[in-house]
């Protein structure tokens, strides 16, 4: 079994290597040319990151609603995330596929937790017990301040 998996990680690394080589070949560079005006657009230090604050949603305990109060809640917490992200202030949003207590994710562009508090304060899910946050300081690629614009341009349809 040990020497499958090392031989399927040995072909994996043959295979991005002859990727690489068939990129320089076709006159692409390996290495991406630095943009200092994009950089500091996005507030990136001199490794291409930044500090976000990463919050986990979790189910509250209260929960127990019809499926009208169920639905009209959910909107407001929709047109919240909404609002965030035109601000400017909630970089990623989504949630997760399984059923379990952790219900979803933001990434807000904020620089502390206090900071982050103040924005789920406002979500009508967190005000109504339907959602907790735990929030947690994170280090990420400052290249997400850009996913709201590349998902803008593909996507159909807005929840």
């Amino acid at each position: 079994m040990a020497s499958k998996l090392l031989f399927i990680s040995l072909a994996s690394v043959v295979l991005l290597a002859s990727v690489a080589v068939s990129e320089q070949v076709a006159g692409e560079s390996p290495t991406p040319v630095f943009d200092a005006g994009l950089a500091a657009e996005l507030g990136a230090d001199d490794y291409g990151m930044k500090r976000y604050v990463m919050a986990f949603l979790k189910a509250g305990h209260n929960r127990d609603r019809t499926p009208e109060e169920a639905q009209a809640l959910q909107r407001a917490h929709l047109d919240n995330i909404r609002r965030m992200a035109e601000e400017g202030k909630l970089v990623l949003a989504g949630p997760f596929m399984d059923d379990g207590d952790i219900r979803g994710i933001y990434v807000f562009a904020v620089d502390s937790v206090e900071d982050a508090e103040a924005l789920t304060a406002t979500d009508p899910a967190v005000q109504a017990g339907s959602l907790v946050m735990e929030l947690h300081p994170w280090y990420g690629s400052a290249a997400l301040m850009k996913v709201g614009d590349i998902h803008a341009r593909i996507a159909r349809d807005s929840p």
